[in-house]
């Protein structure tokens, strides 16, 4: 497993600056850019994420949790009791759900707000 942590931010071209300037990140894709609504950053074996689409309403923290096999994985957490039924509303709560941006992904969100999205990279377009 790698985790991938999710930063928010409320200005994501001084984010990336700050990150790319000063800090020795890179963007992972070069085709990122401070419009897109998240930007993955690395710096060797670091990797993180920055995103303008949880703004402040979302309270805890958001952490990328990269695995080799989602669909398995949801199903063993469920058999070991994971309840996700007030979450119907997010059908990534619900099971593995194939994203538009290449990766397959389900989400646990605990009881304090603080989300892990299990992620399968499958393909990415651009890459």
């Amino acid at each position: 497993m790698k985790i991938v942590p999710l930063f928010k931010c409320r200005n994501m071209q001084k984010a990336i600056a700050f990150y790319t300037g000063i800090l020795d990140f890179k963007l992972k894709y070069k085709a990122a850019s401070a419009n897109d609504w998240v930007v993955d950053l690395v710096n060797d074996n670091i990797e993180l994420q920055l995103t303008i689409a949880e703004g402040d309403y979302l309270f805890g923290s958001v952490a990328n949790i990269w695995v080799d096999e989602v669909d398995e994985l949801f199903q063993k957490y469920v058999q070991r009791g994971l309840d996700h039924s007030n979450k119907k509303d997010s059908p990534v709560h619900q099971g593995p759900t194939d994203q538009t941006w290449g990766s397959r992904e389900f989400y646990i969100t605990d009881v304090d707000g603080n989300t892990l999205r299990f992620c399968m990279q499958q393909s990415f377009p651009g890459s």
